[in-house]
Formats: structure tokens, sequence, C-alpha cells
């Protein structure tokens, strides 16, 4: 008989589930914790020459900062030369003796620096260490009376001397709410709902002290009413706000002739539009609620929108006759600002056109007619002068003005592509100024004396990423066609008002970004800048790669840019996650080198190949055909593609898991990266859908209307109504197989929480597990929270795509405690 001794305890040990858990693979959560926001605050530091023009010269400055510092420089283009503004030893031992605070070479908090009108000084601030009360504060003891004292310097270049301003008051900032007359002799304020007025020496009162009772202002209109206002609505406040500030001054909005004797008005009656509200749960005392109007997709109560134009000297206006279409919206536009003018704190809204004439469009509710319209201010009477007609949406850009409009040049895509048109002053067409397969852009300067028009366009140079923006010249007549700062780069540029040179800062997202001085015949007049990335570089840091692939129909060429770790191992399998956008407006894929690297560059820090690509349908800066792919199909016209992409790419390197598929973006990568889990359930594996307009029907008129589409229908008798149909994420939750986080702000009144909700309710409904987050008090952007909300998405696709358990249980985020200064 068999004998067991029973005394003998079991030898094994118990696992607890968590335990279990974090035993598994591994996120690279301290790799990824390297590169947040703020620590690339001291990796990355200047990567762009922004230049200041002056008015009485060619002459610009800029700072630019590296990793030894901030320098000043003033570049003269006439004689070539770049110099250091200041001896930043020499000034620091200066500012150091007078302020008594020490400063050296490398550390000049130098602010709010600016050329005197001789352009023979300059004047900046210093801020201290010394307390002291503010000027407009008595008591001491409360709270936010003590200040900073700031110290305030006149440099005087040609002998390099610097002398402190004794007693020198800054003047306030101009308030927001006052539009000033081009000649400083009138201000326009709108007032409950109604507009006022006041001369130039109560609004010297006012700049000093809102609240002084001597101020003297006048009441121009008197039937302003709420959602029908002569400017500002209050929108953004809550209603506890929004009926405490409408007795304030608020901005107006209007545009002035240049002789200031005339204004326009923008005014819109929304009071039929239905309301919509969001609620602040974490406001101070009760939650606050916040009504707005808001139109959705297909309903019948839409803002009416006019143009008053006021006769200022005899304190009168007149509603221009305008009308042509059903619900039509119009607009004035004003005149481009002067790059010269950058640094003046006074820059007068004014209206396109010139003393007698104002420009502005006529857009059909269906945005398929759109009108470039002219109006005599003397008579009232409204010219249309272009007119643009399609089947799908149309587009249009403020037109650039020859000769206070004797022509005008046009934007349109017409034939297809983005192109500029020459009418005269009547609106007969002239000719085609530029003609091809490629997308024009902006205009950058109209030279009228020589007829040339200086344009950034795209997609022109063989070889090179379509996208990648180049600055061109050309004759009014289409000769002449010449680029002007060539190079397989993306382009952003500065040129001074006279059109003789700029600035060219260019990079890609592999490359470090240069800066160049060049002329208006594209010659290089100087080399500025090449950043310092020194930095980021010994960090690990190691740049995408851009890459080529086919669209779902085989024949369109996509762009898209791939991250990798930066401890990347060839001979491991990735998970690949894709960050998305589908346009209409834009793709999420960069171009040239940015400092924002949380979605892309960051996340694939813990492990993954982080993709984005374009999709037909998506960025504006290509054909006609290819913007509006997904007109009539805004759920999925994007997704096709984008899983071509991921497959090909698999195809192409064996270190990108194709059956480990995440998925990933805001806003309207929000939306698609749902949609992407129910069309594609089989493929998508995980997807953190944030603030996503996953209802179209109840997300606003204006974006849904356009790309998706609405129908015009006309009666027998003549009525016009609209009807709109669109297919929704929640219609298809029933498919869910994946691992899904949806998040929303819970006062996000762009796209109201409601999107977001609806597909929750459709999920649960289904029997779907999935996993949603409130993000408390936050808009669209999740503010303050949005470092938050970034290590809750990469929790998720770390368990549910790397299969990293291991933050199951604990409580803190670990790489955001590091990051604060813990004071207890």
């Amino acid at each position: 008989m068999l004998s067991v001794d029973l005394s003998v305890k079991a030898q094994t040990k118990t696992f607890t589930i968590t335990e279990t858990l974090q035993s598994g693979p591994k996120a690279n959560y301290q790799l990824a914790s390297r590169y947040s926001p703020n620590k690339l605050k001291k990796l990355i530091y200047t990567t762009a020459v922004d230049p200041h023009w002056l008015k009485l010269s060619k002459r610009f400055w800029y700072e630019y900062e590296t990793p030894a510092g901030k320098e000043w420089y003033l570049v003269d283009p006439i004689s070539k030369n770049k110099r250091k503004i200041f001896d930043n030893a020499v000034l620091a031992a200066a500012i150091t003796n007078i302020v008594r605070d020490p400063f050296d070479a490398q550390h000049l908090p130098l602010e709010n620096l600016k050329f005197s009108a001789d352009e023979q000084h300059i004047t900046f601030e210093v801020k201290s260490t010394i307390e002291e009360l503010k000027k407009d504060r008595k008591d001491k003891k409360a709270a936010d009376s003590m200040q900073k004292k700031i110290f305030y310097f006149n440099y005087e270049i040609s002998k390099s001397k610097v002398t402190e301003i004794p007693n020198y008051t800054k003047p306030k900032a101009k308030p927001s709410w006052g539009s000033v007359a081009p000649d400083s002799s009138a201000i326009v304020f709108s007032r409950n709902f109604n507009l006022y007025w006041m001369d130039k020496e109560n609004y010297k009162k006012a700049v000093k002290n809102e609240e002084d009772s001597t101020i003297v202002e006048h009441q121009l209109t008197k039937d302003g009413v709420k959602f029908y206002p002569y400017g500002a609505n209050g929108d953004g406040e809550n209603n506890e706000e929004n009926e405490k500030n409408n007795k304030k001054r608020r901005a107006a909005n209007v545009m002035w002739s240049p002789d200031s004797k005339h204004f326009a008005l923008n005014r819109s009656d929304s009071r039929k539009v239905k309301d919509l509200w969001v609620i602040n749960n974490v406001a101070a005392g009760r939650p606050t609620l916040e009504s707005y109007k808001y139109q959705m997709p297909g309903e019948k109560e839409a803002p009416i929108t006019e143009i008053l134009l006021f006769d200022f000297a005899a304190k009168s206006y007149k509603k221009l006759n305008t009308a042509a279409f059903k619900d039509q919206t119009v607009s004035v536009w004003g005149a481009p600002l002067l790059n010269k003018d950058r640094d003046n704190e006074f820059r007068p809204s004014i209206w396109l056109g010139n003393n007698t004439k104002v420009y502005f469009q006529r857009t059909s509710r269906d945005l398929k007619r759109i009108d470039v319209c002219m109006v005599d201010i003397h008579t009232g009477i409204v010219t249309p002068l272009v007119d643009e007609r399609f089947n799908t949406y149309v587009e249009v850009n403020r037109p650039g003005l020859v000769n206070d409009g004797k022509e005008l040049i046009h934007w349109s895509e017409r034939d297809g592509w983005a192109h500029f048109y020459l009418f005269d002053g009547n609106g007969k067409l002239k000719n085609q100024i530029t003609k091809g397969a490629f997308h024009c852009e902006e205009i950058i300067n109209v030279d009228a004396k020589n007829r040339v028009l200086y344009f950034t366009a795209n997609g022109r140079e063989v070889k090179e990423d379509p996208y990648y923006v180049h600055l061109y010249r050309i004759n009014f007549d289409g000769s002449g066609l010449k680029l002007l700062n060539a190079g397989d780069f993306d382009h952003a540029i500065s040129m001074n008002d006279e059109a003789k040179f700029f600035v060219d800062n260019f990079s890609r997202v592999n490359t470090v970004p240069k800066s160049v001085l060049m002329d208006n015949n594209g010659r290089v007049v100087m080399n500025l800048e090449t950043a310092d990335l020194s930095l980021l570089m010994a960090s690990g840091y190691k740049f995408p790669e851009p890459f080529k692939v086919k669209a779902d129909d085989g024949i369109t060429d996509i762009y898209g840019v791939m991250y990798k770790p930066f401890d990347f191992d060839p001979n491991k399998k990735y998970p690949v996650i894709e960050y998305v956008y589908p346009g209409p407006q834009t793709e999420a894929v960069n171009k040239a080198f940015t400092k924002s690297m949380d979605r892309t560059d960051r996340l694939a820090q813990f492990g993954y190949i982080v993709v984005t690509v374009g999709n037909r349908g998506g960025n504006p800066a290509r054909s006609k055909w290819y913007h509006t792919y997904g007109y009539g199909n805004l759920r999925d016209y994007g997704l096709a593609d984008k899983k071509a992409a991921v497959e090909q790419l698999a195809d192409r390197y064996s270190f990108i898991d194709a059956n480990k598929v995440g998925i990933t973006g805001h806003s309207g990568g929000g939306f698609m990266s749902t949609a992407a889990m129910l069309v594609y359930p089989d493929f998508f594996k995980a997807a953190v859908s944030n603030a996503g307009n996953h209802d179209n029907s109840i997300y606003n008129r204006w974006w849904s209307e356009k790309h998706h589409g609405v129908k015009e229908v006309v009666s027998a008798k003549g009525d016009t109504t609209f009807t709109y149909s669109i297919d929704k994420n929640p219609d298809l939750a029933k498919n869910l197989k994946g691992n899904l986080l949806l998040m929303t702000g819970d006062v996000d009144n762009n796209v109201h929480p409601a999107n977001t909700i609806r597909v929750a309710n459709a999920l649960m409904k289904a029997g779907k597990r999935f996993e949603l987050v409130i993000v408390p008090g936050q808009r669209h952007g999740f503010g303050d929270l949005t470092e938050y909300t970034f290590w809750k998405l990469a929790d998720h696709f770390n368990k549910y795509l790397i299969g990293d358990f291991s933050q199951v249980g604990q409580a803190n985020i670990i790489e955001m405690d590091r990051e604060v200064e813990q004071k207890r």
C-alpha cells in the first residue's frame, strides 16, 4: 500500500492577477517620456527665421535661439550684410549694472523689442526680481496686487549704447473692442448688441481706464438684439458671463474705407437658428450652462447674413441688396496687411477696395455657386464681377486688386486645378495667368507697375513630393513663369512689401531646417541660419522616412511619413499605428521638420511603427478631382486608402506586423479612426478616437453640407428647401470587434460631446465592450489635459497591440509625475 506524507506542503508560488499581467511584453515608456513637449523645449530651439521688415529701408531684424542662447540680428539685403544687433556680453553687463539682477550673454531676457520710427534706436523691456505694487492696485495685501518691476531701455544702434528710460510708463495695450479708423479720428465698438463710437480723446481715456465715468460715447444704432447684433454676441461665454458682459464694450469687427469716411459691417440674424448647449461641470461653484446657436445639416432655420454700409460723417447706414441665393452667406473681404506693419500696435481693419468701392463674396448654401461682387458705396449698387459654378462645392480666395480695381486677379479651380485668372474691372476675363497640372496656393505680392504676380504653388516640380510649396513669379499675361526657390524641400517664405527680397525657410521631415535670403529673381543673397538640432540628435532622435504608395485604386499616388522607434531593430516585428485626419481641409502628414512630435515621433517610441498618409478626398493642394473624391460619401471615402497603405508597407518591410494595426486621430481623425474599426473590423485591431464628429448629421452645417453635399430642391411654386442624408458611425456599431477608446471634452462647442455619446449609446445597445473617457472642462483641443489624454491613448494601444498590461492597477502616471516639480 502506497504511503504519502501529507505533512509536506506544496512549494508552489501563487501569482496575483496584477503580477501576471505585468510579466508580459513591455512598451518602452521610458523612451517615450524623453520626448514630452516640456523636454523638447530644451532640445529644439529656433527652426525658422521670422523677419520683421522695417519701413524706411529694405532691412529686417530677427531673433534666433540655439543651445548657446538667443541672438538678435539686423540684415541689410542691399549691402548683403548680416550683423548682431548687440554684443550680448556688453549688454548683459550694462543691464546688470542698472537692474541689479545678474545677467550674462547667454541669458538675456529681452522682451517687446521694437525699432524706433527713424530706425536708429531700439527699445526693449527687462523683467526684474523686484516686487512692486501694480499701478491700478491700492491694497498690497490683495491677491494679484504685486508684480515684477519692469525696466525699460533704449539702445542707440550706431553707438552700441544702452540707457535706461527713467520713469517710463508703458502704454496699456489697446483694447480689443476698439475698431480704430485709419486716421484715428473715431473708434467703433458694440455694447448691448448695438454700435457705438467715441473720438480719439475719449479713447485715450478708455485705454487708461475703461471705467472712467467721464468717457463720452455716442450710440449709432438702436435695434440690435441678442443673436441679431451689430458686432459680437459673446460666443464662448457661459450664460452668466454672457449676461454680465453684454453691457460691456465688445468688438464690432467693422472694416473701414481707406479715407475713414465709411465702414462696412457683416451682420448675421441667427434668431431662428436652434439652440445648443454644453455644461461645464468643473466650473467654480455651480456647474455652468453655455447656450449658443448652432445650425445642423439640413435644418431649415438658417442664419441670414447681410452687409451694412455706414456713412460715418452722416451717422447713417444702408443695407445692401445682395440677394441671389436661398440661405446664402455674404462676407466683405479685408485688404491684405503689409509685412512692414507687423510690429505696429495700431493696424486698422480696412476693406478690400478703395474709397468708392468695396469687394465681397456671395455664396449659395450648397456651395456650388460663388460670386465675386463689387459695390459702389455712393449708389449702393452691387455688381457681380466673377461667378464660379461647379457640380461639387466651390472655393474662392480673396482677389488681388491691380491699380485700385481696374483689374483683378482671381483664384479659381474651374479647369480642375487651382490657377490665377486676370479680369478687367468690369469682370471680363482677359486671360488665364497660370496653367497646368499643379496647384496655385496664395497671392504673395502684386507688382502692378511691372505687371508681375508673385505666388506660391505646389505640384509643379517633377520628382518632388507634390505637396512641397515653392514661390514663383509670372507676368500678368501668363509669360515668364519662373521658380524662385528651387530645392526638393517644403518652403515657407516672407517677402517684403516691395517684392524685392524674401526670406526662404525650407526643410523636409528628414532634414535640418535652413533659412536663406533671396532676391525676386531667385538668386541667393546670403545664407541666414541652419537650425541647431545637436541636442535633439544627441538624445538619440532619428528623422522619420517619407514614402509613396498607391491608393486603393492602384493608380493614384499617395504620400506619407513613417516614424520608427529610435531603438529600432530591423529583425523585430512591430505593431503599426496610423495617425489620421481625412481632410478635406488638409491631411495630417507633415512635409517639413516640426517641433510637434506627440502624435507621431513620441508615440512610436513605445514600440510602434507610426504612419501618416494621405487619402483621396484629402488635402486641397492637389487636383479638384482628388480633393472632392469623398463628396457624397463622407464616412467611408478615405478608409480604403489608409488600409491599402499599411498593406503595401507591410509587403515592402518585414518589420511591420500587419496583424496588429491601430488607428487614431482627433476631430475628423477621431471620426475616421472609429469608422475604420467599424468598416474594416478584421483589419484594424485597436483605436483611440478623440473629439470625433461621429454623427455628421449633428455637426455644423457649413463643414458637413460643404464636404458631403446638400441637395437644393425647388418646388413647382418656386419654394426652395434643402435635404441632407449621411452615413454615420453609430449605424455600424454592431460591427465592432477590436478595442476602441472614445474621448471627448465635455464643453466642446465645436464637435459637440453628443457625437461621441451617440456612438457609445449605439455600442452599448449592440452589446459591445469599449472604453469612454469624458475630459472634464475641456473644449475641442483638450487644453491643459492634452498630456493626460496622450498617456491614456498610449496605455490603450500598449495593452491591445503590444500586450503590455503593466500599468493596470497603477494609479499614477509616473511619466507625468516626473515632469512636475514636487513641492510637497
